[in-house]
């Protein structure tokens, strides 16, 4: 089925950030950047995958991604691929997100943050999300700290921890209203705009 797709821009701290869902076109032709993002070994052991990937595994990925419903995304840093995020297991207004800044030199310095403002500014309107789900590594303590800056606490309900891998990952959440109350000033800067429809 067709389905539009959204591309929600921010001029951040002297940057242009761009979150975008992308067209298959788009996925294939940032593959490998990819696939070397996700197997750099700090990245590989937060993201928790075991052996490499492959450009060719990246897109199978993307596409049994699409096909279970996720809403995927690219993240741009001045025009330059900088990551990807998604919403997967969307459900009556709820959905898990997961996030990755790729170069280990743009970690730790605020660009995620902001990437999963944007990020979750299109799912609490766009995709009508109530609230948003994110596990971790107990030891991801960079990620907790930039998910605690969206509103996120730690959430240890049946609900919140259907998303974990093990019994050992933390859990958050955050719901709308708290999301939407502590990012005002950036939600008043940020465009979200509806692009060409793409096929699911």
């Amino acid at each position: 089925m067709s389905a539009p797709r959204f591309r929600i821009e921010w001029s951040s701290a002297g940057e242009e950030l761009v979150v975008e869902e992308p067209t298959w076109d788009e996925v294939a032709r940032v593959a490998p950047l990819l696939a070397a993002a996700y197997n750099d070994p700090h990245n590989r052991a937060m993201l928790t995958h075991d052996e490499d990937m492959t450009a060719a595994d990246v897109v199978q990925s993307y596409t049994e991604m699409a096909e279970a419903g996720a809403r995927q995304l690219l993240l741009y840093r001045d025009a330059v691929l900088a990551g990807d995020a998604d919403f997967r297991s969307l459900e009556a207004g709820r959905a898990e997100f997961a996030l990755l800044v790729a170069a280990r030199s743009a970690q730790k310095r605020g660009l995620g943050t902001r990437f999963a403002i944007m990020a979750h500014a299109f799912g609490f309107s766009s995709l009508g999300l109530e609230r948003s789900y994110v596990t971790m590594l107990a030891a991801n303590l960079g990620s907790r700290r930039v998910f605690e800056k969206l509103g996120y606490t730690l959430d240890d309900s049946p609900q919140a921890r259907r998303y974990t891998d093990d019994k050992d990952d933390l859990s958050m959440s955050v719901d709308r209203a708290t999301f939407e109350r502590t990012h005002a000033v950036a939600l008043a800067e940020i465009r979200i705009r509806e692009l060409a429809a793409i096929i699911r």
